[in-house]
């Protein structure tokens, strides 16, 4: 009971000093619908990733929608087991479960908001070879956790994002352009995001045109 109390009063200590937990995303009330797309059928992350979006107020398209919407799309979910420890045996005592995600996310027009980008989240497990139905268990657990951990990430770069487009006054439903077509870059990226790329054309000169030969 006391350190149930001892977090209530942690908690609310926290509060009061303005301490608030960034696990939401920060979008404008005009921002388009968003349609989140995964390769993998069923993917537990953008079900996750959908929770998410749900909770910072946004909006989410159908996924049989053809109306223009922003995309979250998770281009890539790949998993893996790196053995860090081996016995006497030469048998692997502990792993290293890994859990790397591709993603982009993009505008109602197609361009990128947030450009392509990888996040790699890994988490260690003790295995031993004789307990096999233990190490499954807590490696589900770990995968769980990671899944959790990953969709907040996700989340947390696209805030990043958005919160420079619209510190430095720009809209972040479509790229802004200048007058005579060309496209204004986006700027700075935050730190530890990718700047994203912009080509501006630029003219070809003119030939002069050939002086006429002088005549005597």
């Amino acid at each position: 009971m006391t350190r149930i109390l001892l977090a209530l009063l942690f908690a609310l200590g926290l509060a009061g000093c303005g301490f608030h937990m960034r696990n939401k995303l920060m979008l404008p009330a005009d921002t388009a619908a968003v349609k989140v797309v995964s390769t993998a059928p069923y993917s537990e992350l953008a079900k996750l990733l959908r929770r998410s979006l749900l909770a910072s107020g946004a909006t989410l398209a159908d996924d049989d929608s053809t109306a223009p919407a922003a995309q979250l799309q998770v281009l890539s979910e790949r998993w893996g087991d790196l053995p860090i420890a081996i016995d006497a045996q030469g048998r692997a005592q502990e792993y290293s479960l890994r859990y790397a995600v591709i993603f982009i996310f993009r505008r109602e027009d197609g361009s990128e908001l947030v450009p392509q980008q990888v996040i790699e989240l890994s988490r260690d497990y003790v295995s031993p070879p004789t307990d096999a139905t233990g190490t499954t268990t807590e490696r589900e657990i770990l995968a769980d956790e990671l899944r959790r951990e990953m969709s907040a990430s996700i989340i947390r770069r696209i805030d990043s994002v958005v919160r420079n487009e619209l510190r430095e006054g720009r809209s972040i439903s479509a790229p802004v352009e200048a007058g005579d077509g060309q496209v204004i870059p986006a700027g700075p990226a935050p730190a530890g995001v990718p700047a994203i790329k912009t080509t501006i054309p630029t003219a070809k000169p003119v030939p002069e045109p050939a002086a006429p030969p002088v005549q005597d």
